[in-house]
């Protein structure tokens, strides 16, 4: 697996300006987002006629539908891409159940919202979660040691990247040179 020429030319200031900007963006975003959800909940309407009820929710579902069908086959042929599309689908299923509950409140349809929210949805994006979770530590464990210097479990939420792009450019070990590498 090739780093893509692009990258692999770019020097570490480079790297560090589109690092930078990239986190400015997404804490701007992040900034924004507050507001507005403030905004949005007070200003809606707690009632909506939608056109295209039906569409929204079968769009929804047929992305859910991709999102398993490819950690299903990243699984399969053992992928490290599983992860991502594993993570994809446990949000996905997240947002179904809190969509699917939020919208049949005061309705007889809320049962049938929460049982499938309690037996079905959350219980498989909590699953696919615990198996993210686990094959990130797996990963990991190929290239940093099982415990941190003072022999405490290594946390995930404390490691660096695996790869450090500010060491992109001519000094970087290509993955096909890193025995470590893992495809």
């Amino acid at each position: 697996m090739n780093m893509p020429e692009r990258v692999a030319h770019m020097t570490p200031e480079q790297v560090r300006r589109r690092r930078r900007l990239s986190l400015e963006l997404l804490w701007a975003c992040t900034a924004f987002l507050l507001p507005w959800s403030i905004y949005l909940m007070i200003t809606l309407p707690r009632t909506y006629n939608a056109q295209h009820y039906d569409l929204a929710w079968f769009g929804f579902d047929v992305l859910e539908l991709l999102a398993l069908g490819a950690t299903a086959y990243f699984g399969l042929r053992r992928r490290q891409a599983i992860i991502g599309a594993a993570l994809a689908s446990a949000t996905l299923l997240i947002c179904d159940a809190w969509f699917d509950i939020a919208l049949d409140l005061g309705t007889p349809g809320i049962w049938t919202a929460l049982a499938a929210a309690v037996f079905l949805e959350l219980p498989l994006a909590g699953f696919l979660i615990h198996r993210v979770r686990l094959l990130m530590r797996l990963t990991v464990l190929r290239f940093y040691p099982a415990t941190d210097e003072h022999g405490r479990p290594m946390n995930l939420m404390r490691l660096p990247m695996l790869v450090d792009p500010e060491l992109l450019g001519d000094h970087a070990t290509r993955p096909e040179e890193d025995p470590g590498n893992l495809t």
